[in-house]
């Protein structure tokens, strides 16, 4: 392992030069793949070319092709530069450190459709500050991580793929186990965590063959229960977005001349669902599938949402009330049991609101803790709740989708606009939850049912239902609760298959 003092890394690739920022060394820009440009479009990442000299990695690589507007209004911040040569990770590491420390390898969210792993909320230096050596990794996204065509499918003998984000992140999960000790990491003690469609990539990693070992533990932040793309589907959805571009029966070749700005301007019925695909060698079945069978990898896992996490559904178009009154028409479900379940909620808007909320994300730790309870792994379950005081106005419902993701990181005075009025009890209680997942990192094993900090936090072990509320009733607080939304859930759970969707 290199010492401390030093910010070249040698790899079997070359070497690199780091920068030293606020006493944590981190290497920004490190390409874990060769570009997936050319003829590498739609296929699995293929081996970094070695370079010559020190390669500086003190900046971010390109972000992979979206709306720049949409992503720093609602995905972290500006990406910067567009490219298809989007494959490359940042490490941050303390620059103290004596013995191989916890690894935990972020994917950051945005649909599948925006995002980068440079994005400010995602700067890794004060998680590291307390540990661990933190990586954040690009992937593509939009229909250069997901596509299906019938002439792609002719190039892969051992099956069909269509899920080249996952093969992505898979690359930079094999990169860790590859190279991680050179930065000071622990090979053996990997956490794999995103948020939104970065925690739907841990969900599908978890119930892929290919992911299988290369990851220790996982933590799933606002995963949500929408059903994958069935191979056909993807496949019909492909040749039409062809089609629509000018290449009707088209050959792989022609599919790869195409520009790849081409893409992330598609609007419906062409634009990319956040799900990604089953049926492929990534993921042979549903990913739901897999968790209601209790066929997921064998880790242990944090997963929570957050108090309003309905207000990402508002951006996909989803009318609240129109959904209650389609619950209503088609019978599926008794509007008697559901307002028993959601007591003095008055009108379609507040009671849909909630309502698909909790089936959309909510039900997702308990469909989780089920499956690990089945294979006797601990799962640690949360609800996020906490606003700070001067965004109450702004958030009236509660925590919004992605809003624990500066917390997370402890990061408050890096994310807009939070960073413009944030009080010391916001960053008192930032720090608070960075540590509980930081002792995650550190300690949780299929051996540990506790986790340590402000309250003890019990993982929901065997016939064991607990869940740890982060912030109450907006306030800043912790509270362990049995059972948390119990008769929702069991409900939610056994529905879901079929009211949750997009379309």
């Amino acid at each position: 392992m290199n010492t401390p003092e030093t910010l070249i890394i040698q790899l079997p690739q070359g070497r690199l030069r780091g920068a030293l920022e606020n006493n944590i060394h981190c290497w920004r820009g490190i390409p874990y793949a060769a570009p997936p440009v050319g003829e590498r479009r739609w296929r699995a990442p293929e081996p970094v070319t070695a370079w010559e000299g020190v390669r500086d990695a003190t900046r971010n690589g390109a972000a992979c092709w979206q709306n720049a507007t949409l992503c720093e209004e609602i995905a972290g911040g500006d990406p910067g530069a567009f490219s298809e040569d989007c494959l490359w990770l940042n490490v941050w590491a303390p620059k103290e450190r004596t013995a191989p420390l916890p690894v935990m390898v972020w994917l950051h969210g945005g649909g599948f459709t925006l995002g980068s792993a440079g994005l400010p909320p995602y700067d890794g230096a004060r998680l590291a500050a307390r540990g661990v050596v933190l990586v954040s990794v690009n992937y593509r996204l939009g229909h250069l991580g997901f596509f299906a065509h019938a002439a792609l499918d002719q190039e892969n003998p051992d099956g069909p793929v269509h899920n080249f984000a996952l093969l992505d992140q898979i690359a930079a999960l094999r990169w860790v186990q590859q190279h991680i000790e050179a930065f000071g990491g622990d090979a053996s003690n990997v956490t794999l965590f995103g948020e939104s469609a970065g925690a739907r990539s841990v969900l599908s990693l978890l119930c892929s063959p290919l992911a299988a070992g290369l990851f220790h533990k996982a933590i799933v932040q606002s995963g949500y229960t929408l059903p994958d793309v069935p191979r056909q589907r993807a496949l019909h959805q492909g040749e039409a977005v062809a089609t629509h571009l000018g290449l009707e029966n088209a050959t792989a070749a022609q599919l790869r001349a195409l520009p790849g700005d081409a893409f992330w301007a598609l609007e419906k019925p062409f634009n990319l669902h956040p799900t990604p695909i089953s049926g492929d060698a990534v993921l042979p079945e549903p990913m739901l599938d897999t968790l209601l069978h209790a066929r997921q990898y064998p880790v242990p896992v944090m997963i929570g949402s957050n108090s309003d996490e309905a207000s990402v559904l508002g951006l996909f178009g989803v009318d609240f009330a129109a959904q209650m009154t389609r619950l209503r028409r088609e019978r599926r479900m008794g509007m008697g049991l559901i307002r028993l379940l959601y007591p003095g909620l008055k009108g379609d808007g507040p009671l849909g609101r909630e309502v698909c909320r909790d089936m959309a994300f909510t039900t997702m730790g308990y469909v989780m803790m089920r499956a690990q309870q089945r294979l006797n792994q601990p799962c640690w379950r949360y609800w996020f709740d906490y606003v700070p005081l001067a965004e109450r106005k702004l958030f009236p419902h509660g925590a919004w989708h992605g809003n624990e993701v500066p917390y997370v990181f402890d990061n408050l005075t890096l994310a807009e606009p939070l960073c413009q009025h944030v009080d010391e009890q916001d960053l008192a209680f930032a720090g608070q939850v960075a540590d509980y997942w930081v002792q995650f990192a550190r300690a949780a094993s299929a051996q540990t049912s506790v986790l340590d900090g402000p309250v003890r936090w019990p993982a929901s072990t065997r016939r064991r239902d607990r869940l740890l509320r982060i912030g109450i009733h907006r306030e800043a607080g912790f509270r362990v609760e049995n059972r948390f939304m119990r008769a929702r859930m069991a409900l939610f759970c056994r529905v879901m298959s079929r009211l949750v969707t997009l379309d």
